[in-house]
């Protein structure tokens, strides 16, 4: 188990791709070229599991790992979360598994969140609403969201643009509207006792997410996928003051490496005291990971 006294920091948003980097499906390695073009990413191929714990585990940084079920609307088939899971297990002193579920599979979606919980240690849930083709305030998705309401664990919902398909003809059919963050209103709204992660900068709809997350206790934000060199001076301010204990770290590994992003995150003019919230503290509190010692 990760010990939080051992990490400088914990990333909340990292993706687990294919196994030995495989492709299941003609076109992923059109959409996975397009993905490296839009990020400047250095991989070579998607890291596996194994090799996404090695790179943490040598900068001393435990992560959130999940992956993304989209294969109704891509066509890509999912990474089991089972074995996404018992990978994650394997290096524990690291990873954090979230796994992910199509809402649109409605009850059994529910009963596979139940047994994710209680019988793969799974400890969050990952829904992309651009990809996965669905609002957020679907009532179609209540029954799931109800299963991981009782479990006690977080939801994180990609929110703003993607850099998923950009570039790709017809954004590879992924449509944007969906990740507008003001639907998740709703959803804290109707499960305030759920904690809810709102990942990325959300442009064009900053503002929308900034006063859904100051409104709402549950709501919190992750900084994943843009380095802060980009970040709107708007988030900044927030950062440093109204939501201080509500913005966590997330680098978006692969397509940013922690390196990038913390490198960048040195030169922006967040608060002395902020900084070691956002890398750490406040989710540790989030996640229940205890209390690290006081330096």
């Amino acid at each position: 188990m990760i010990n939080p006294d051992d990490v400088i920091a914990i990333d909340i948003h990292t993706h687990a791709e294919e196994p030995c980097g495989t492709h299941p499906d003609d076109g992923y390695d059109d959409f996975q070229a397009a993905m490296a073009k839009y990020f400047k990413s250095p991989h070579a191929h998607p890291p596996t599991v194994p090799e996404t714990a090695a790179y943490y585990r040598e900068r001393n940084i435990a992560c959130v790992i999940f992956p993304v079920d989209a294969e109704r609307e891509t066509g890509f088939r999912r990474y089991k979360n089972e074995e996404m899971a018992e990978l994650a297990a394997e290096n524990s002193d690291v990873l954090i598994p979230f796994a992910s579920i199509d809402p649109a599979k409605g009850r059994l979606g529910a009963r596979e969140a139940r047994r994710l919980v209680e019988s793969f240690g799974i400890r969050g849930f990952k829904f992309h609403p651009s990809m996965q083709g669905f609002y957020p305030n679907d009532r179609s998705a209540y029954v799931l969201y109800e299963a991981i309401a009782e479990a006690g664990v977080p939801a994180l919902f990609h929110t703003g643009q993607t850099g998923v398909g950009a570039g790709m003809p017809g954004g590879n059919g992924i449509r944007l509207k969906y990740s507008n963050p003001m639907y998740l209103d709703d959803v804290a709204t109707d499960f305030p006792d759920m904690p809810i992660i709102l990942a990325h900068p959300s442009f064009p709809w900053q503002e929308e997410a900034l006063a859904v997350a100051t409104h709402k206790p549950n709501v919190y934000i992750d900084l994943s996928g843009w380095s802060p060199k980009y970040f709107p001076e708007i988030l900044v301010r927030y950062c440093n003051t109204l939501l201080r204990h509500k913005v966590l770290f997330g680098s978006d590994w692969p397509v940013i490496t922690p390196d990038r992003w913390l490198a960048d995150f040195e030169r922006i003019d967040i608060k002395p005291e902020v900084r070691p919230l956002i890398l750490k503290q406040n989710a540790m509190k989030l996640l229940g990971l205890g209390a690290a010692k006081q330096g």
